[in-house]
């Protein structure tokens, strides 16, 4: 899977759980760019991602993440 399709599929899934569909996501974007992005929202978006590209993270892998570029990434590794 190419990256532009990590990124489209992401920004579909970033729109459900923020409820935000104006969301753009780019390889910048850190939590501090979401309105709401707090922990719980921060882990139903991890399951989100894990379902929809059929990937398991660890909690390490996932706490190393610093921004949505890295995200794409780890993904990329997974597939």
């Amino acid at each position: 899977m190419q990256e532009g399709q990590i990124y489209e599929r992401l920004n579909v899934i970033f729109g459900d759980v923020f409820d935000d569909d104006s969301l753009a996501l780019k390889a910048e974007t850190t939590a501090d760019d979401v309105d709401g992005w707090d922990s719980l929202s921060h882990i139903r978006l991890v399951l989100s991602v894990e379902k929809a590209f059929s990937v398991k993270f660890s909690a390490a892998e996932v706490g190393k993440l610093k921004n949505v570029g890295e995200l794409v990434g780890l993904i990329q590794s997974k597939i």
